[in-house]
Protein backbone atom coordinates (compact mmCIF):
# COMPACT_ATOMS: atom_id res chain seq x y z
CA UNK A 1 0.00 0.00 0.00
CA UNK A 2 2.68 2.25 1.34
CA UNK A 3 4.71 1.70 -2.60
CA UNK A 4 1.25 2.27 -4.28
CA UNK A 5 0.77 5.54 -2.57
CA UNK A 6 4.22 6.34 -3.63
CA UNK A 7 3.78 5.84 -7.28
CA UNK A 8 0.78 7.65 -7.11
CA UNK A 9 2.94 11.11 -5.15
CA UNK A 10 5.48 10.17 -7.62
CA UNK A 11 2.70 10.18 -10.59
CA UNK A 12 1.20 13.08 -9.77
CA UNK A 13 4.19 15.07 -9.25
CA UNK A 14 5.92 14.44 -12.70
CA UNK A 15 1.98 15.31 -14.03
CA UNK A 16 2.26 18.77 -12.54
CA UNK A 17 6.01 19.52 -13.63
CA UNK A 18 5.36 18.66 -17.32
CA UNK A 19 2.05 20.43 -17.31
CA UNK A 20 4.09 23.52 -15.63
CA UNK A 21 6.51 23.38 -18.39
CA UNK A 22 3.68 22.94 -20.49
CA UNK A 23 1.62 26.39 -19.74
CA UNK A 24 4.60 28.19 -18.78
CA UNK A 25 4.75 30.17 -21.89
CA UNK A 26 0.83 30.66 -21.95
CA UNK A 27 0.79 31.56 -18.46
CA UNK A 28 3.62 34.12 -19.81
CA UNK A 29 1.29 35.50 -22.20
CA UNK A 30 -1.52 35.43 -20.59
CA UNK A 31 0.48 38.01 -17.96
CA UNK A 32 2.06 40.43 -20.38
CA UNK A 33 -1.71 40.71 -21.84
CA UNK A 34 -3.52 41.48 -18.39
CA UNK A 35 -0.44 43.68 -17.56
CA UNK A 36 -1.38 47.49 -17.32
CA UNK A 37 -0.65 49.95 -20.32
CA UNK A 38 1.45 52.16 -20.38
CA UNK A 39 -0.83 55.20 -20.58
CA UNK A 40 -0.56 58.30 -22.90
CA UNK A 41 -0.61 61.12 -21.13
CA UNK A 42 -1.47 65.10 -22.26
CA UNK A 43 0.98 67.24 -20.99
CA UNK A 44 -0.59 71.08 -20.16
CA UNK A 45 2.55 72.15 -22.06
CA UNK A 46 4.92 71.35 -25.15
CA UNK A 47 8.40 71.26 -24.09
CA UNK A 48 10.15 74.17 -26.30
CA UNK A 49 13.28 71.75 -26.54
CA UNK A 50 12.53 68.19 -26.12
CA UNK A 51 10.52 65.91 -23.55
CA UNK A 52 12.07 63.22 -24.51
CA UNK A 53 14.61 62.08 -22.27
CA UNK A 54 16.61 58.65 -21.52
CA UNK A 55 19.10 57.78 -19.06
CA UNK A 56 22.84 58.92 -20.63
CA UNK A 57 26.72 57.61 -20.88
CA UNK A 58 27.58 58.06 -17.31
CA UNK A 59 31.15 58.60 -18.57
CA UNK A 60 29.58 62.08 -19.20
CA UNK A 61 28.77 62.30 -15.69
CA UNK A 62 32.05 61.22 -15.07
CA UNK A 63 33.84 64.38 -17.18
CA UNK A 64 31.81 66.53 -15.43
CA UNK A 65 32.37 65.51 -12.14
CA UNK A 66 35.84 65.72 -12.70
CA UNK A 67 35.79 69.12 -13.64
CA UNK A 68 34.26 70.38 -10.36
CA UNK A 69 37.23 68.81 -8.76
CA UNK A 70 39.55 70.80 -10.70
CA UNK A 71 37.34 73.69 -9.91
CA UNK A 72 37.82 72.81 -6.20
CA UNK A 73 41.55 72.38 -6.35
CA UNK A 74 42.37 75.41 -8.33
CA UNK A 75 43.55 73.33 -11.18
CA UNK A 76 40.99 74.27 -13.75
CA UNK A 77 43.63 73.62 -16.83
CA UNK A 78 43.27 70.02 -16.05
CA UNK A 79 39.85 69.89 -17.30
CA UNK A 80 40.47 72.43 -20.46
CA UNK A 81 40.89 69.82 -23.32
CA UNK A 82 36.94 68.51 -21.93
CA UNK A 83 35.77 71.98 -24.07
CA UNK A 84 34.78 72.50 -27.08
CA UNK A 85 37.32 75.03 -28.80
CA UNK A 86 34.68 77.26 -30.32
CA UNK A 87 31.31 78.71 -29.58
CA UNK A 88 31.06 77.77 -25.71
CA UNK A 89 28.49 79.30 -23.90
CA UNK A 90 27.69 79.86 -20.46
CA UNK A 91 25.05 81.39 -17.90
CA UNK A 92 25.68 81.97 -14.52
CA UNK A 93 24.26 83.88 -11.71
CA UNK A 94 23.18 86.76 -13.86
CA UNK A 95 26.39 86.59 -16.21
CA UNK A 96 26.30 85.12 -19.78
CA UNK A 97 29.61 84.57 -21.71
CA UNK A 98 29.94 83.67 -25.23
CA UNK A 99 33.02 82.66 -27.00
CA UNK A 100 35.82 80.24 -27.24
CA UNK A 101 37.53 77.68 -24.73
CA UNK A 102 40.89 80.00 -24.28
CA UNK A 103 38.44 83.06 -23.25
CA UNK A 104 36.14 81.01 -21.15
CA UNK A 105 39.35 79.92 -19.21
CA UNK A 106 40.77 83.42 -19.08
CA UNK A 107 37.22 84.29 -17.47
CA UNK A 108 36.41 81.27 -15.25
CA UNK A 109 40.28 81.29 -13.47
CA UNK A 110 39.85 84.71 -13.05
CA UNK A 111 36.67 84.00 -11.56
CA UNK A 112 37.99 81.44 -9.43
CA UNK A 113 41.04 83.15 -8.27
CA UNK A 114 38.94 85.21 -5.95
CA UNK A 115 37.05 83.32 -4.55
CA UNK A 116 39.59 81.30 -2.13
CA UNK A 117 39.28 77.94 -0.76
CA UNK A 118 36.53 75.96 -2.58
CA UNK A 119 34.69 72.37 -1.39
CA UNK A 120 31.55 71.24 -3.87
CA UNK A 121 29.26 68.74 -1.91
CA UNK A 122 27.97 67.24 -4.77
CA UNK A 123 24.11 66.19 -3.89
CA UNK A 124 23.53 64.27 -7.11
CA UNK A 125 23.98 63.92 -10.46
CA UNK A 126 22.13 62.60 -14.05
CA UNK A 127 23.83 61.70 -17.20
CA UNK A 128 21.07 62.78 -19.91
CA UNK A 129 20.31 61.97 -23.71
CA UNK A 130 17.66 63.90 -25.47
CA UNK A 131 16.84 61.38 -27.83
CA UNK A 132 15.16 63.57 -30.42
CA UNK A 133 17.43 65.99 -30.32
CA UNK A 134 20.07 63.38 -29.70
CA UNK A 135 22.21 65.65 -27.79
CA UNK A 136 23.65 64.75 -24.12
CA UNK A 137 23.21 66.63 -20.56
CA UNK A 138 24.58 66.20 -17.37
CA UNK A 139 22.64 67.85 -14.62
CA UNK A 140 24.65 68.32 -11.02
CA UNK A 141 23.18 69.24 -7.56
CA UNK A 142 25.79 70.62 -5.26
CA UNK A 143 26.22 72.82 -2.39
CA UNK A 144 29.59 74.68 -3.32
CA UNK A 145 31.38 76.15 0.11
CA UNK A 146 33.78 79.03 -0.40
CA UNK A 147 35.90 80.59 2.25
CA UNK A 148 38.01 83.90 1.21
CA UNK A 149 41.25 84.57 2.87
CA UNK A 150 39.63 86.38 5.78
CA UNK A 151 37.74 83.17 6.80
CA UNK A 152 34.87 84.72 5.28
CA UNK A 153 32.64 81.73 4.05
CA UNK A 154 29.86 81.69 1.23
CA UNK A 155 27.46 78.71 0.47
CA UNK A 156 25.52 78.36 -2.43
CA UNK A 157 23.04 75.71 -3.36
CA UNK A 158 23.41 75.14 -6.95
CA UNK A 159 21.54 73.39 -9.95
CA UNK A 160 24.04 73.08 -13.56
CA UNK A 161 23.13 71.78 -16.45
CA UNK A 162 25.81 70.76 -18.85
CA UNK A 163 25.63 70.20 -22.80
CA UNK A 164 27.96 68.33 -24.64
CA UNK A 165 28.29 68.46 -28.52
CA UNK A 166 28.72 65.99 -30.89
CA UNK A 167 32.55 65.28 -30.35
CA UNK A 168 31.70 65.13 -26.52
CA UNK A 169 32.83 68.41 -25.70
CA UNK A 170 30.90 70.78 -23.09
CA UNK A 171 29.62 73.38 -25.00
CA UNK A 172 26.79 74.73 -22.98
CA UNK A 173 26.33 75.27 -19.29
CA UNK A 174 23.36 76.60 -17.06
CA UNK A 175 23.43 77.40 -13.51
CA UNK A 176 20.68 78.32 -11.05
CA UNK A 177 22.19 79.52 -7.49
CA UNK A 178 20.02 79.79 -4.54
CA UNK A 179 19.18 83.18 -4.08
CA UNK A 180 20.83 84.46 -0.63
CA UNK A 181 18.35 86.06 2.00
CA UNK A 182 19.42 89.24 3.03
CA UNK A 183 19.55 89.62 6.25
CA UNK A 184 18.71 92.76 8.48
CA UNK A 185 21.62 93.56 11.31
CA UNK A 186 21.64 91.95 14.33
CA UNK A 187 19.80 94.25 16.96
CA UNK A 188 22.41 95.20 19.88
CA UNK A 189 22.64 93.05 22.68
CA UNK A 190 20.95 94.73 25.80
CA UNK A 191 23.23 95.70 28.56
CA UNK A 192 24.00 93.82 31.51
CA UNK A 193 22.82 94.28 34.76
Amino acid sequence: MKKMYLVAVVAFLAACASNTNKSAPEAVKTADSVSPKQESLTYPYTAEYSSDFEIGDPKKAQVILELYQNWDKNTLDNSKSSFAENDTMIFADGFMFAGNRDSLFVVAKKKRGMMGTVVDSIHAWIPLRSKDKKEDWVTVWTREVCTDAKGKKTVNELQETWRFDENGKINLMYQYAQQQPKMPPMPPMPPKK
